[in-house]
C-alpha cells in the first residue's frame, strides 16, 4: 500500500485580490521525488511554502506527515518541521558563518548534543551533499554557485528529514555542475529512502531523477504522473513542456547515458 506523506484537497493560496491556487488536490508519496512544474506565475515556490508551513493558506487543507497544519498546536507543527527539510532557491546562507556554522544551526535546537558531536554531523552531511572535506571552513562569499547550492541541501538535510523540499535546485548552474547535483538529489533518496518535492524548471532534472510529475496550471494541479505519461496529455502548455525541442534534447542526453551497472 502506497504511504501519503503530502495529501493536499481544495488549497487555495490568495494574495490580496490576486488567487494563486483555487481548489488545488495533491498527494505526494513516500520515496518518491515530485517533480512540480509550471509556467511563470502559477505559484510553484508559493506551493512548497504552503506545505512546509511557510505560508498560511486562505482555504483547504494541508496534511504532512499525518498532521493537518492548518488545526494542529504550536508542539505539533515544531514536531513536523523537525522531519522535514527546506532549500530555498538562493541557499539562503547566513553570510557571516561558515558553511559547518550553517548546517550547525539545525542541530542546535537538539537539547543536549555535545559541540563535537554537533560538528561531526554537520560535517557528515556536508559529505552527503557532495562537497569537499575543507569546504565546511569556507564562507558562502568563498564558494562558487553550485557549492553553495549543496551548502544549502546539506543544512536541508541536518536533522535527518523524511521530506526534501527543493526549490530550484540546479537554477543558475552549469550543464555540469546541475548533473552533477541532480545525481546527489537521486542517491539520497534512494539510499535514504527520502522522499523529495522538487520545484524546478529543468527539463534535464525531471528526466533524470522524477519519478512523477505534477503540472501547476489554471490554479491547480492540472495533472500528475510519469515523465514519460506527460506526453499523451492534450493541453498547450503541457504539450509544449514536453514535447517540444528542449524536452527532446533532455529526452536523448537521458537515454544516451550508460547504464549503471
Amino acid at each position: 500500500m502506497t504511504d501519503t506523506v503530502i495529501e493536499i484537497r481544495g488549497l487555495q493560496n490568495r494574495f490580496g485580490s490576486h488567487v494563486v491556487h483555487d481548489g488545488l488536490d495533491l498527494d505526494v508519496y513516500r520515496g518518491e521525488i515530485l517533480g512540480v512544474v509550471g509556467g511563470s506565475g502559477t505559484g510553484k515556490s508559493v506551493l512548497l511554502r504552503t506545505i512546509a508551513g511557510l505560508n498560511k493558506p486562505s482555504a483547504g487543507s494541508v496534511r504532512l506527515l499525518g498532521t493537518n497544519m492548518q488545526s494542529a498546536t504550536e508542539a505539533e507543527l515544531d514536531a513536523v518541521s523537525d522531519r522535514i527539510g527546506v532549500m530555498f532557491q538562493d541557499g539562503a546562507l547566513f553570510s557571516s558563518l561558515t558553511v559547518l556554522e550553517n548546517v550547525e544551526v539545525p542541530l542546535k535546537t537538539i537539547p543536549d548534543l555535545r559541540k563535537e558531536t554537533r560538528e561531526d554531523l554537520a560535517r557528515l552531511k556536508i559529505s552527503l551533499s557532495g562537497l569537499p572535506w575543507n569546504a565546511g571552513d569556507k564562507y558562502p562569499a568563498e564558494l562558487s554557485g553550485g557549492m553553495r547550492k549543496r551548502a544549502g541541501l546539506a543544512r536541508a538535510l541536518a536533522l535527518d528529514p523524511e521530506i526534501a523540499f527543493l526549490d530550484e535546485p540546479t537554477a543558475g548552474l552549469d550543464p555540469i555542475g546541475a548533473a552533477a547535483f541532480d545525481e546527489v538529489i537521486r542517491d539520497l533518496s534512494r539510499t535514504l529512502g527520502l522522499t523529495v518535492f522538487l520545484v524546478t524548471h529543468d527539463l534535464d532534472t525531471i528526466y533524470a531523477v522524477c519519478d512523477r510529475v505534477a503540472v501547476l496550471a489554471e490554479k491547480r494541479v492540472l495533472v500528475t504522473g510519469s515523465v514519460a505519461s506527460m506526453a499523451e496529455v492534450d493541453h498547450p502548455w503541457v504539450r509544449e513542456y514536453f514535447l517540444g525541442p528542449r524536452a527532446r534534447a533532455a529526452r536523448g542526453t537521458i537515454d544516451a547515458r550508460p547504464a549503471k551497472g
